[in-house]
């Protein structure tokens, strides 16, 4: 209970719109559970850097996974979206062992793979543009009123996306707008261990 309380506390205090002082307010719940919003998600906890060589998709035995603290900081984050009224959600993955057992622990609905958008290209770096050009027209094809889409995939992909380097477990929020645009509304901060 401590570590959902010490979640929101920084949820609360970390995650607010970038605007004048006196328009800044707590976006958690008044963002994410209000149409037109995506999570972008870096997978939880997996310690290490990149892969091991030979690692294979499909293959959890070659990749680098979740440790316990990042299962349990997955659990966090799906339970701390419901306390913030967020019950379900579309889910996309990247198809690496790490980020599909996040979506899956977040238990925010069915948990569907979009390799062109959100697999890892970090062992191969000119696969970049053609990665995060894919992930722009998949975000264009997403209503500006519609539900929270989470989308749980790697730092590469979302710093290529978004300029923004994020923690194991942490959220950028996007803005949907007509016509497929989209802005950072936020950032959503890893749960505290």
């Amino acid at each position: 209970m401590k570590l959902f309380s010490t979640f929101f506390g920084a949820v609360f205090a970390a995650l607010v719109l970038v605007a004048p002082a006196k328009a800044a307010e707590p976006v958690l719940a008044t963002t994410l559970a209000a149409p037109g919003h995506v999570l972008l998600l870096r997978h939880a906890i997996a310690p290490g850097t990149g892969d091991p060589a030979g690692m294979r998709l499909g293959d959890c035995a070659t990749q680098r996974n979740l440790d316990a603290a990042g299962r349990a900081q997955a659990q966090a984050i799906g339970a701390g979206l419901r306390q913030a009224g967020i019950a379900q959600a579309r889910v996309f993955t990247s198809q690496w062992c790490r980020a599909r057992e996040t979506a899956e622990i977040l238990a925010l609905g069915p948990v569907v793979e979009r390799p062109a958008e959100l697999n890892s290209f970090f062992d191969e770096r000119t696969a970049q543009p053609a990665a995060t050009a894919a992930l722009r027209a998949f975000l264009r094809t997403l209503p500006a009123d519609g539900g929270l889409v989470v989308l749980v995939t790697h730092q590469v992909n979302i710093t290529a996306l978004t300029g923004i380097f994020p923690a194991s477990g942490e959220g950028v929020v996007l803005r949907m707008a007509p016509g497929g645009e989209f802005a950072v509304a936020g950032r959503l901060p890893p749960p505290r261990r």
